[in-house]
């Protein structure tokens, strides 16, 4: 797998599943193209948790500056 950017992966990732969905693949074919979209999205998701880590926000002060401060989302398992 020789993709270098979020953006390449995910449409080769898109293009994977539509020739799954299409149904005209073998099984064999089907097989290889699953497990080519399983590294692909493993591939987009540690590209998206990488991008989530150096994100970060100003949060306004009551004094009135701003201070950087880490992102932090809500992990929805924990609800």
């Amino acid at each position: 797998m020789a993709v270098r950017k979020f953006e390449e992966a995910l449409e080769t990732l898109e293009a994977i599943v539509q020739k799954l969905e299409s149904g005209d693949l073998t099984l064999e074919e089907s097989l290889k193209s699953f497990e080519e979209g399983t590294k692909l999205a493993n591939f987009c998701n540690k590209k998206l948790e990488e991008a989530e880590q150096k994100v970060s926000v100003l949060m306004k002060q009551s004094d009135g500056t701003y201070q950087e401060r880490a992102f932090v989302t809500e992990d929805p398992e924990k609800e």
